[in-house]
């Protein structure tokens, strides 16, 4: 018989043999020529490669820091291959011949967490058809701590002019995957606040926002509570502080590269304020610790970039605060031009819409308040004469070819409501009596004006930038 005949034969052997057991093996022919003459000599060889077996993988649910009485999921998933496979073991602390946990079915064990289940864990799979292991999975440390407490802070040092915006922010070291919830006067879970992120913003605040907060985090199902923070006083006032934080130039959003000045001035001297600063990065700064130059009570910021986009506020040796600006540096072509400070009810505003390098021929610009078109214009820019409390809201521009601005918030005060305030001399959360009397007198004031209160809240530190993206 020909060679071909026992290479064929050679071949369907092997593949025979091995078919079943998952092996692919390579069949070689020496000398490697196209065609063999009868007589001469030839070799084949054939080679079986090493099988591997599939390796676990082991991830634990959620990532990161755990916590006492917190649940827990160690995951275990064998690559490439379905879950109704295989059988899973999970081990600890490198034991692996006394599995602490078995399931025939299901890729997943979940308990409640105790101090002792502190250590390593790993897994592997049992394939059901044929009883083959695979190998074991990396090891994954499970790190057990107390329970969390959150701490509240905000943006303001001392009291918060009405009107004006006020942040609270809900620190916590280990901050992936929680939720963050917000309480006033009391600690009610039926009156909370739930936001996605750590920042909570009364975008526009009143004498009834004035009064006791605290804050804690949750996370997972069900939800898994960190302690209360501490309580954090909120004072409101209608009195000014004496120096307010001007920016130059005077908008909330800017291009990147453009440069930056922040003054704090006032009818008095300024001497002794700084600036400083709330980033999502950097948390609190001030503008000595390296972002920008400082001369007097003047920061200047020569070269912008997003990493700038921030709360920006002037503030006093002894804690004394002026309101917070918002500022946005933004990587496109179009951004807002919108005033930094809020308005008056009564006052002009004009919105323009600006452009990065040059201006496109066709000015034309649509003009939205709260995701809605308000007006279209070919000038590039809109103007409301008198502007009122209905006018508060979130603003951004569009231009059909160079794209559309982030969106700023637009504050409008009550001047009214202000005097009355500040007439009194109110300035709550110094007691709950206070407290008390100031939302009777308020409440007789809004009886007797028949004036409307408007309070938004903004939920994240996303949105409070957005007022100036």
């Amino acid at each position: 018989m020909g060679t071909r005949y026992y290479q064929q034969r050679l071949i369907s052997l092997v593949q025979t043999g091995h078919a079943q057991a998952g092996y692919r093996p390579n069949l070689s022919v020496q000398p490697n020529w196209s065609q063999i003459f009868s007589g001469g000599n030839v070799t084949l060889t054939c080679s079986i490669p090493e099988r591997r077996r599939p390796k676990a993988s082991l991830i634990l649910i959620p990532t990161g820091q755990m916590f006492i009485r917190e649940n827990v999921t160690l995951r275990c998933g064998i690559q490439g291959h379905t879950d109704t496979e295989w059988s899973y073991s999970w081990y600890k602390d490198g034991d692996s011949n006394h599995p602490v946990h078995s399931r025939k079915w299901e890729k997943d064990y979940s308990f409640t967490i105790r101090n002792s289940d502190s250590g390593k864990y790993t897994c592997r799979g049992e394939r059901r058809s044929d009883s083959q292991r695979s190998e074991i999975s990396d090891a994954v440390a499970l790190t057990v701590s107390e329970k969390p407490k959150t701490e509240l802070t905000s943006s303001h040092k001392g009291a918060a002019l009405i009107g004006n915006p006020v942040v609270l922010y809900c620190e916590l070291d280990q901050s992936a995957g929680w939720k963050f919830y917000w309480f006033k006067h009391t600690q009610n879970p039926e009156n909370e606040i739930k936001t996605e992120t750590h920042s909570y913003t009364i975008s526009s605040v009143s004498v009834s926002d004035g009064g006791q907060y605290w804050c804690r985090a949750g996370r997972g199902t069900p939800v898994y509570y960190t302690h209360y923070s501490d309580a954090l006083w909120i004072n409101v006032t209608g009195v000014s502080p004496p120096v307010s934080l001007m920016v130059s130039p005077s908008r909330t959003q800017h291009f990147i590269t453009d440069s930056l000045s922040l003054s704090c001035e006032g009818q008095s001297d300024s001497t002794g304020w700084r600036v400083r600063r709330y980033t999502h990065s950097e948390k609190v700064s001030d503008c000595s610790s390296g972002w920008g130059s400082v001369t007097g009570s003047t920061c200047s910021i020569s070269s912008i970039n997003t990493s700038h986009t921030g709360v920006y506020w002037c503030e006093s040796e002894s804690g004394e605060s002026s309101n917070p600006v918002n500022i946005t540096v933004h990587n496109g072509d179009v951004i807002l031009d919108s005033p930094v400070h809020p308005l008056t009810v009564g006052d002009p505003l004009t919105l323009h819409c600006l452009y990065h390098h040059t201006k496109p021929s066709n000015l034309t610009a649509e003009f939205y308040k709260n995701g809605s078109l308000l007006q279209t214009q070919t000038t590039g820019e809109m103007t409301i004469h008198t502007v009122s409390k209905s006018d508060e809201g979130l603003y951004h521009c569009k231009h059909s070819e160079r794209g559309e601005s982030p969106q700023s918030w637009i504050s409008v005060r009550d001047s009214a409501a202000e005097s009355a305030v500040g007439l009194v001399g109110l300035v709550v959360g110094e007691s709950i009596a206070l407290l008390f009397i100031s939302a009777i007198l308020l409440w007789l004031y809004k009886t007797k004006k028949g004036l409307k209160t408007h309070v938004d809240i903004l939920c994240t530190i996303k949105t409070f930038a957005r007022y100036t993206e």
